[in-house]
């Protein structure tokens, strides 16, 4: 039987020391980002140099006010009661 692509990868995985996993997770990780057209956007996107408006900063002093609170919950959880 012939192996799939994806079997044989797998199965090279196993043989990989926890370093060697890491770094080619790394890899991995960083070749899937350089195909990312969003991510690439992103990245070259000119930072925002335009003023924040006061009530934009009152919402995020808020939303760090109810965090400290313990106002927040699980994103799992929120997910779950708006599906």
């Amino acid at each position: 039987m012939t192996l799939t692509a994806k079997e044989k990868l797998r199965q090279t995985i196993e043989e990989l020391s926890e370093p060697e996993a890491a770094a080619t997770l790394s890899y991995i990780a960083e070749r899937r980002r350089e195909r990312d057209p969003l991510a690439e956007l992103l990245d070259n996107a000119p930072e925002d140099d335009e003023p924040t408006p006061d009530e934009e900063k009152d919402g995020v002093r808020e939303a760090r006010a109810e965090i400290e609170r313990g106002e927040t919950i699980a994103l799992d959880r929120a997910r779950r009661e708006l599906a």
